[in-house]
């Protein structure tokens, strides 16, 4: 079976992409706030292995345009041909989420897990360079790789892999503070962040670098957002992803919350977080998004400098209500009915909301800050 259709959930910038693996899990799965990889093993999969899951897309492939010559005469996966397919009962899953794949037409393929950069260069080239040519239909390609990979390997290694085929890196930074990063225990510093995302740039890759509001906690919040935006002007990647901190129970980071070497920021507090980091920001020209369900505005988007008021804008309209309405909107958020503040002036909105507060309150036995936290935990 392709590996293309195992892994776990898209990232949002990607939805409906083809998922293809090259590894296995992370090759560091010592964060402390990791809950995903945690005491899962990495492992390379083999060229031969990699080979065969492209062979076997390909293979799928020519057999919907076999289904579409018998239809139309023609081989064109045209949007009835794979309609057909996804409402019929005579294929697979695995043939319908191809379908869907060809159906959005972008083309898109993710490698997925965390690292997949740390396999040979030669290994990437050849699996690349098989892709694009097995599959025509490949326009994109995006691989998550880490910081210290990218400077391990030498510009020409990367621009090997630029001109097979690759054509985004997502780096998952997190912080660009080395006391964020050692207390994380993330394996690498903030230089090294600055070091490979201008590589990936100079050796023109399209980068994503994803923030984590809240990794600092209260302790290292104000130098957890300048310290991230001090970086990210010196690599001035295409796109800042957000992805607000949620601590899962049973991390690293739980149990230092416990002993009390951590306290969490409530979501005000990150929400300021994120103000000081974009007014921090002066020399990047990327496009900042907040594309994740725990983002609690995800209306604070946009391309930097010249969207940066009117994301702060944002921010100012949100801390500017009144405590009753910010822990309604959160309610709201969190139960995924609410995406923008502005809701809560809808007519019966907020009247809604008090009653789904009072019933969540009288149900759980708690009060609304400790039911939301839950509800966001639900999210992961």
């Amino acid at each position: 079976m392709a590996s293309f259709e195992q892994g776990p959930i898209r990232p949002p910038s990607e939805a409906g992409s083809l998922l293809l693996r090259f590894t296995r899990n992370c090759p560091w799965n010592k964060c402390a706030f990791c809950p995903v990889y945690k005491r899962r093993r990495f492992s390379r999969r083999s060229l031969e292995e990699i080979l065969e899951d492209i062979d076997a897309v390909s293979r799928m492939l020519s057999e919907m345009r076999s289904f579409a010559r018998s239809l139309t005469g023609g081989e064109d996966l045209d949007p009835g041909v794979m309609q057909r397919i996804l409402k019929s009962g005579d294929w697979s899953e695995q043939y319908k989420q191809l379908a869907f794949w060809v159906l959005q037409g972008e083309g898109t393929v993710f490698i997925q897990d965390a690292n997949s950069l740390i396999l040979k260069t030669e290994v990437l080239e050849q699996a690349l360079t098989a892709l694009r040519s097995k599959i025509p239909l490949v326009r994109r390609v995006t691989m998550y790789a880490r910081s210290s990979t990218v400077v391990r390997k030498s510009e020409e290694e990367l621009t090997r892999l630029r001109r097979a085929g690759l054509d985004r890196l997502h780096i998952g930074m997190e912080s660009g503070s080395d006391r964020v990063l050692r207390l994380m225990n993330k394996g690498m510093s903030s230089e090294q962040h600055i070091q490979a995302g201008q590589k990936a740039v100079q050796s023109g890759f399209s980068l994503s670098e994803y923030i984590m509001p809240g990794l600092g906690g209260r302790e290292l919040s104000r130098e957890h957002a300048l310290e991230t935006a001090r970086v990210l002007d010196a690599i001035n990647p295409d796109f800042i992803r957000l992805r607000t901190l949620q601590i899962m129970p049973g991390t690293e980071l739980d149990a230092m919350r416990k002993r009390g070497g951590f306290t969490p920021l409530d979501d005000d507090e990150i929400v300021s977080e994120i103000r000081l980091l974009i007014q921090s920001l002066r020399e990047t020209t990327a496009e900042l998004a907040s594309d994740h369900v725990m983002n609690l505005l995800q209306e604070v988007q946009g391309r930097l400098p010249r969207d940066k008021e009117a994301m702060l804008g944002v921010i100012e309209e949100y801390l500017g209500r009144p405590r009753e309405e910010r822990l309604l909107y959160r309610l709201g958020r969190r139960a995924g009915s609410l995406v923008s503040p502005s809701q809560l002036d809808e007519p019966g909105t907020r009247q809604q909301l008090e009653r789904a507060r009072k019933s969540l309150e009288a149900q759980e036995g708690k009060d609304l800050e400790a039911i939301i936290t839950d509800m966001g935990r639900s999210h992961l």
